[in-house]
């Protein structure tokens, strides 16, 4: 009875949109059809990083396929470097245009040959695809004419003449240039079908805002959230120490301007009140990792590590006090400004004392550590207030309340950034959270509603606000995935026992094809048919490590395509083994 009830309600439903008989036939055989294609290539990609210029060309190269494509096609017809520069012209057409134009004396019979290069490889590349989805996905202005010669094979003679009529008068009426525009704009389109993005958008790179904007105007993506990503919503939500956390590592990494010209964000008053309460302190520890000096002078670098130690004795502050606040967050062991010995310079980690490689602490109150002085609170209320009213900075973060998630279900694979917080027996850890008790899968679904509480309705919600903190660094956050943030211990203790950052149960534990088996099966996928694709931690290749885990079910996909991350991995010998993948389906 209850299932003609819900057939008559389907019927009734798909009554409205199909009228009669003949459109649901048709559209039947239509989907059909779709259905034995191949399937749309994915790209995914992790730890973006800020890093524009390789995140961009990475789009505009189609992860390789094109370059493959065009090896395909050409490989027997035209030289090494034809191919090549075919290639560049498809990814930056406008720029190599420019440079053609200076080089070739004949630019006529250039345009000719080229036109009907592009010509092929975009029928190559969309071939898989519906003619509806590729008329849909063509450059206005140029769409009817793309879409005719793309159906030039198996036409005759006749139509083979107005076809070079067609190349003829693009050429003839001067469109040439905005039509290879069109045309590589097109190929570009269908080389990727379908964008994943596994976390870590912001931070460290120098352009965030810039990936951001692409990612806005991407035409399908899923973007799955890293800790990176969820520091900058909890800023954007007003949570004053993520903020702290957002503006050390930019200061960190010497990317002010992406606050101040990004974003709108005012330093000025954390600037004037660094350069002052710092004047005598070189802030050696404090220098940027790495510092552009074709931009700046040496005062300028001077300047940035006193902002950078002035934000970090804040952020400390700031994170004592939530820690105090929230005892479920079992986080007291970094409670550390209260640990130290001021007029000995030492510090008490653990059952261990350790010597401090920086003694000066003006704005600490030995009584009260973790009481900001009234300056560094009216600094950090004009932050926050800079933050939450940054039109750029949320236009960004509301894309990503829309468009983001912690997970993604998508083609039989289970994708996210971090891990699936885990005892060392296995089983799922459980978490209190705003006296809840989760694990799993509803962990993961109950934290995007505490995120949208954070982002949409923040006044009536502290504690959700407090949480997005503990989501980057806490030790049982899935985005973190460590025991706990050393930071503080980077900074102040040269003894690199107190820097390691153990790792949750679960990295190593999923190597294990059961355990990835057991993940999946709590997201409700097939173990048999379906993967874990993650982000967050690099391979270490040089230790024999491969991206490729647990019999083929986990895949690590970590881009490290952030330039400085790359110096640090140089410098450490590691590194990932996987700069992206795509997956090109040739069956259903």
């Amino acid at each position: 009875m209850e299932e003609k009830v819900n057939l008559k309600r389907h019927l009734k439903i798909l009554s409205k949109q199909y009228t009669n008989i003949e459109q649901v036939a048709e559209e039947i055989i239509n989907l059909q059809a779709i259905l034995n294609l191949p399937k749309g290539t994915e790209l995914f990609l992790s730890d973006i990083h800020g890093e524009y210029g390789s995140f961009s060309h990475i789009l505009n190269n189609g992860s390789g396929i094109i370059r493959n494509k065009i090896e395909d096609i050409f490989n027997n017809q035209i030289t090494e470097r034809e191919r090549r520069q075919l290639a560049t012209l498809i990814y930056y057409p406008e720029e190599k245009l420019a440079l053609i134009k200076k080089e070739v004396e004949d630019i006529k019979e250039w345009y000719s040959i080229n036109l009907y290069r592009l010509i092929e490889v975009a029928r190559e590349v969309s071939s898989k695809y519906t003619r509806s989805k590729v008329r849909k996905a063509m450059p206005k202005g140029f769409d009817y004419i793309i879409d005719e010669l793309l159906h030039l094979q198996g036409c005759g003679p006749d139509k083979e003449t107005y076809y070079k009529q067609i190349i003829s008068s693009i050429i003839e009426l001067d469109r040439a240039d905005e039509f290879i525009v069109a045309i590589s704009n097109l190929i570009k389109r269908m080389a990727i079908d379908h964008l994943h993005v596994i976390g870590d958008i912001f931070d460290r790179g120098p352009n965030a805002k810039l990936v951001m904007d692409t990612l806005m105007n991407f035409h399908s993506l899923d973007i799955e959230l890293g800790n990176h990503d969820i520091l900058w919503m909890g800023a954007a939500c007003g949570n004053k120490s993520c903020i702290a956390n957002v503006i050390r590592i930019c200061s960190r990494y010497d990317n002010i301007d992406t606050l101040e010209d990004g974003y709108g964000i005012n330093i000025r008053p954390l600037a004037t009140f660094a350069l002052e309460t710092y004047k005598d302190d070189d802030c050696k520890k404090f220098v940027p990792k790495v510092f552009d000096y074709n931009k700046y002078i040496r005062s300028d670098e001077i300047s940035i590590a006193k902002i950078h130690k002035a934000i970090s004795i804040i952020q400390f502050k700031l994170e004592g006090q939530i820690i105090k606040d929230h005892p479920e967050y079992k986080m007291n062991e970094r409670l550390l400004l209260d640990k130290i010995d001021y007029e000995k310079g030492t510090i008490q980690i653990g059952n261990k004392i350790y010597n401090l490689n920086d003694t000066n602490f003006p704005t600490v109150d030995y009584k009260n550590p973790y009481k900001l002085t009234e300056e560094e609170e009216e600094i950090i209320n004009r932050l926050q207030e800079s933050f939450k009213n940054s039109e750029t900075l949320n236009k960004h973060i509301s894309f990503l309340y829309s468009k983001a998630s912690m997970y993604k279900c998508f083609n039989s694979n289970l994708l996210f950034h971090g891990c699936v917080p885990m005892e060392r027996n296995g089983e799922f850890s459980e978490i209190d959270v705003l006296g809840k008790t989760l694990s799993g899968k509803e962990y993961f679904d109950y934290i995007e509603k505490i995120a949208n509480k954070a982002y949409f309705n923040e006044q009536n919600n502290k504690d959700a606000v407090d949480f997005m903190w503990y989501l980057w660094c806490g030790p049982k956050s899935p985005l973190f995935g460590k025991a706990k943030a050393a930071t503080f211990e980077r900074y102040f203790v040269e003894e690199k026992e107190t820097h390691k950052e153990e790792k949750n149960p679960y990295f190593a534990l999923i190597e294990n094809e059961e355990i990835c088996d057991k993940v999946l099966k709590e997201f409700g996928l097939e173990a048999k048919k379906s993967h874990i694709i993650n982000g967050h931690v690099p391979v270490k290749e040089k230790d024999g490590e491969s991206p490729i885990k647990a019999n083929g079910k986990l895949l690590v996909i970590d881009r490290r395509i952030c330039k400085k991350l790359q110096r640090a991995n140089r410098k450490s010998r590691i590194h990932t083994n996987i700069q992206l993948i795509w997956i090109d389906f040739s069956c259903k």
